[in-house]
């Protein structure tokens, strides 16, 4: 949020993001242990690093979330805008957080991540996650667009950089709605694979990142040069 306030109003068409859920656990210890520990299985062959603020309580989350949301709807453009991932567990807070701070919220695309995802023997297979789509004020209807409402993809191992990372064709539907040449920000870059689909696109996009390792992650794959 410290760099998002140094950025100047509306310099984006889109905000496009998959932060920290947070959850992941059916109690309090267990949403407070190490993302590595809650997002990956004990026989994964394949080390991602940790990262950090997922281990906020219901009503820090809800108040974090409100927070960035509303930096992020400052350096929107009128009729730009937010698509933010969410699992289950978080879909009503994130869609009181995008509402509290401001931004008209448009709908939900669910992410059906077929049947490779994992099983929960005794239970239905929790094989989807959530994009909650809002817009800053009105919809630009000079867009003369209509994508489907769902997306289906499955998680590809050898295209998985981070722990919890989406695949690149996800972010790449959830553009189709943007003029071409639009500008996007992710605030929460990790392996860099919003900003991969913004250039496959023909989009301009700015990453976030606090995590060192995953800033190292996604500058080597974009092809980019860390300063010395």
């Amino acid at each position: 949020m410290s760099l998002m306030s140094t950025m100047p109003d509306g310099s984006y068409d889109a905000v496009i993001t998959d932060p920290p859920y947070a959850t992941g656990g059916t109690s309090s210890a267990a949403r407070a242990q190490d993302p590595r520990v809650k997002y990956q299985s004990s026989t994964a062959l394949k080390y991602y690093p940790t990262f950090a603020n997922d281990c906020r309580d219901q009503r820090t989350h809800l108040m974090w979330s409100v927070r960035w949301m509303e930096q992020a709807l400052r350096l929107t453009r009128p009729g730009g805008w937010l698509m933010v991932f969410s699992d289950w567990r978080q879909l009503p807070i994130t869609s009181d957080a995008l509402q509290i701070a401001g931004w008209t919220w448009r709908g939900i695309i669910p992410w059906d991540k077929t049947e490779c995802c994992r099983p929960q023997l005794g239970t239905y297979r929790n094989q989807a996650e959530y994009v909650l789509t809002a817009t800053r004020g009105g919809i630009d209807k000079s867009v003369r667009l209509c994508p489907p409402g769902v997306v289906r993809e499955p998680i590809r191992a050898r295209d998985k950089l981070h722990l919890t990372g989406k695949p690149v064709p996800v972010m790449e539907h959830l553009m189709t709605i943007l003029p071409a040449g639009s500008r996007i920000l992710d605030p929460f870059a990790g392996s860099g694979t919003t900003l991969v689909a913004a250039r496959n696109k023909g989009h301009t996009a700015v990453g976030i990142e606090l995590s060192s390792d995953y800033h190292r992650i996604a500058t080597d794959r974009l092809g980019l040069v860390l300063p010395a």
